[in-house]
């Protein structure tokens, strides 16, 4: 049975120094809820294991997600902006199979990422608009290997 992964951009975050403290706007909290919403939802995500990249405005988007959804927030530290999607695919490879996974994080990985399972390459990912999620399922977590199912940003909800 293929696994299940979802990747998704923090909603829009606010200029500022340190990059890692920048928080959501208003409008990126209300992107974050929009789409939380959207997902408690649905029924296949029974059992989601959340994680958000130790940024602030990742953080923030991921708490909103997890108190729609009953998830607890983990923190993953490989998935900040600009950290390797190969060392992201290879953690996966490592996860336990049967939970679908819910990645919180930011451009360019979320691209960069999407583009390396589906495509086999990273520069071939979309581009996320703030909040989107893209759904991905494979058989295994390697370059070219996921199938791209869904693509959702928030103004898709409306």
């Amino acid at each position: 049975m293929a696994e299940r992964l979802l990747v998704m951009r923090h909603g829009e975050a606010g200029p500022g120094r340190p990059d890692a403290g920048r928080e959501l706007t208003g409008r990126g909290g209300d992107e974050a809820r929009r789409v939380a919403a959207w997902l408690a939802g649905r029924c296949d995500l029974a059992g989601l294991r959340l994680l958000a990249s130790p940024y602030r405005r990742a953080r923030q988007t991921a708490g909103l997600v997890g108190e729609a959804l009953g998830a607890a927030v983990e923190t993953l530290p490989i998935i900040t902006p600009d950290d390797d999607p190969a060392a992201v695919a290879d953690w996966l490879l490592e996860q336990p199979e049967g939970r679908p996974l819910l990645l919180v994080s930011h451009m360019p990985l979320v691209g960069a990422l999407t583009g390396l399972l589906v495509e086999g390459r990273t520069d071939r990912g979309p581009g996320f608009p703030t909040g989107a999620v893209a759904e991905l399922e494979a058989d295994v977590w390697a370059g070219g290997c996921a199938r791209l199912t869904r693509f959702t940003a928030p103004a898709d909800l409306d």
